[in-house]
């Protein structure tokens, strides 16, 4: 690990107004307050070019994949976000995790997040759970899960808090300060 470790957040929605976006940069901001050179990917941004995953492209030659998987690699720490969808994950966090191989998080702590605009999301952390240990990420123990979104978030203006402070708090802290085999 570096003298000062960099934690960079992915979040997997789409939607303007995104809750997933506002519980990372909550994160952002403690794991900055502890330290750590916070990095945000938002595969929301309209401006950020990222293709449908496709085995047979070159990860050179789809727009700003190679960036964002060299941000990724450089990585002390990685917070990922995903919306719930059908009690699973959005597909723009699947694509963004297919172009990612065992380079982006071989040895690299991983906190998760899971916001649900209404009820469960246990199905959706063990998802993003399996494909993450399935290249050799180290995920964090404790998941974040906030339900019922719609109705905490709004309004949120400055100064206030999400849901689950407390815990988005905690994962951002140990996802920039957990020492891992590798000594990242």
């Amino acid at each position: 690990m570096s003298e000062t470790p960099t934690v960079v957040a992915v979040n997997g929605s789409r939607r303007d107004g995104s809750y997933g976006r506002a519980t990372l940069q909550y994160a952002l901001d403690a794991a900055a307050e502890y330290g750590a050179e916070p990095d945000f990917i938002d595969l929301g941004d309209p401006a950020l070019d990222v293709p449908l995953y496709h085995p047979d492209v070159d990860a050179a030659d789809a727009g700003d994949v190679p960036d964002l998987l060299a941000r990724m690699r450089r990585a002390d720490g990685v917070l990922l976000c995903s919306p719930v969808y059908h009690d699973s994950y959005s597909s723009a966090f699947r694509s963004f995790h297919d172009w990612c191989s065992f380079d982006e998080y071989d040895d690299t702590v991983v906190g998760l997040f899971a916001v649900a605009g209404g009820g469960s999301y246990g199905g959706t952390l063990e998802h993003m759970r399996a494909t993450i240990r399935g290249v050799h990420g180290w995920v964090a123990p404790l998941q974040v899960g906030i339900r019922g979104a719609r109705n905490k978030f709004e309004p949120w203006g400055d100064g206030e808090r999400p849901p689950r402070a407390r815990s988005v708090r905690g994962r951002a802290t140990s996802s920039s300060t957990t020492p891992c085999a590798s000594g990242r």
